[in-house]
């Protein structure tokens, strides 16, 4: 189906709620606004500094930093695999196919995600947002990894709408994950061509087992 595997992080190889929420509860506070870490599902996937200021109103990189503060210390490590994640990964590697991870996350946090969990060495490159929020968009993540991939053809893999239509700007296929935090509905609405249940379905897609 494509040669390029493009895969997003939080949500679709990692399960981030803890930390990510303990992260938006922690700079939420310090803005004096209390709030439950049920209510700040809603943040993982999506850029986060947009996502706090159409919500509430707080300036993007400001509440980015205070989220910071909390998550490069501990909220980075307070995630887990999925449990399907590294079957996966091997097996489309031994396919010989070409993997990446496009994530809003920033990269350099998306790097030690992925050496923390000793996956790394399963993708070819690691794209994802700047510390500086000049590149959050996905879009702009997966024009960077397609430019990297000269000439592959390429799919996204993704938990949210940010995911698909990120792909979809790039004319891209997507398949969305129902594991991760994004509902059926949200994938439909975006137009993801394919929706499995978890990432270990998308290998009969990926491996053309389907034709």
């Amino acid at each position: 189906m494509a040669d390029l595997i493009l895969f997003d992080l939080d949500g679709t190889l990692t399960d981030p709620e803890e930390g990510i929420t303990n992260s938006v509860v922690y700079a939420l506070k310090t803005y004096g606004i209390e709030e439950t870490n049920a209510n700040c599902r809603r943040f993982i996937g999506p850029p986060l500094g947009p996502e706090l200021q159409k919500v509430y109103g707080l300036d993007p990189r400001e509440s980015v930093l205070r989220f910071r503060e909390y998550f490069e210390d501990k909220g980075i490590y307070e995630n887990k695999l999925y449990p399907d994640t590294i079957q996966v990964l091997e097996t489309l590697k031994k396919a010989g196919k070409t993997l990446a991870v496009a994530t809003s996350k920033p990269e350099v946090s998306a790097e030690i995600v992925l050496k923390h969990f000793g996956i790394r060495q399963s993708f070819d490159g690691v794209f994802g947002a700047s510390l500086d929020e000049s590149k959050v968009h996905k879009a702009d993540i997966i024009q960077e990894a397609l430019d990297a991939f000269p000439g592959q053809s390429a799919i996204m893999i993704g938990d949210r709408e940010h995911d698909i239509l990120g792909a979809k700007a790039h004319g891209l296929p997507s398949i969305g994950v129902l594991s991760g935090f994004g509902s059926r509905q949200e994938l439909e609405d975006a137009g993801a061509d394919i929706i499995v249940n978890s990432l270990a379905d998308t290998l009969p897609c990926l491996l053309d087992e389907k034709s």
